[in-house]
């Protein structure tokens, strides 16, 4: 299939307008929206249905082993390596072949994300900043994206931290349920990341917004959970 089919067969399947959207944000501007979301550590997490998993053993991510990343995450080994060397907390899930499947960060300092929105993300005594979190598409579903968390969060309150803190973009309606089904509140802050010609030149801002941004995705009589005392 040469180029003019491709394009052609591109356009049957989104649209021309589609696909000019999609070509404008990845080549010309995109904005993204990241909000900000807080949950203390000790709070039970609510009641879920998810799927249970097995096979899969917790590994604290090292400068050394960063190489089991290699099959599912090939892209993100020296990454890994580089998080790990700069003193970041990190889990990553083992499966039976040793290969990662999962993983997730956290960060009791300022943490800068070079390695992807360009921005740095303020980190205040007692709190840590979770990020990363991702698994490979055979587990979106189970009980790992909830496990994943309550293991960080017991690592790092044995660390003396007292409440996680992230961002979540506004376009990433299943992550935004998952901090929902977590117990996560808004803090009403905004980071807006601006990018320019495929994100060669990034500007940032901060924004507070009043009421929820979430609630239009809470499921009718799911609970709002209110942080427990500490």
């Amino acid at each position: 299939m040469n180029v003019i089919e491709k394009l052609r067969e591109r356009i049957r399947q989104k649209g021309l307008g589609n696909l000019f959207k999609a070509f404008w944000k990845r080549y010309v501007f995109f904005h993204w929206e990241l909000l900000w979301m807080e949950r203390d550590l000790v709070s039970p997490v609510p009641p879920h249905k998810l799927r249970p998993y097995s096979g899969l053993r917790k590994v604290d991510i090292t400068p050394e082993n960063a190489t089991a990343f290699a099959k599912h995450f090939g892209d993100r080994v020296g990454t890994m390596a580089e998080l790990a060397a700069e003193g970041h907390t990190g889990h990553m899930y083992l499966d039976e072949q040793d290969d990662a499947v999962g993983f997730i960060w956290a960060s009791t300092r300022n943490y800068h994300d070079r390695h992807y929105y360009g921005c740095w993300f303020p980190v205040k005594p007692g709190e840590f900043f979770e990020f990363g979190g991702e698994m490979i598409r055979t587990y979106f579903g189970t009980s790992l994206s909830v496990d994943v968390q309550i293991a960080l969060w017991e690592t790092m309150a044995a660390q003396g931290c007292n409440k996680v803190v992230d961002v979540c973009e506004t376009h990433n309606i299943p992550a935004l349920k998952l901090h929902i089904r977590m117990g996560y509140q808004e803090q009403g802050r905004v980071t807006h990341v601006y990018g320019f010609f495929g994100g060669r030149w990034r500007f940032f801002r901060e924004t507070r917004y009043q009421g929820s941004r979430l609630d239009p995705l809470r499921k009718p009589g799911r609970p709002v959970v209110v942080s427990a005392a500490v």
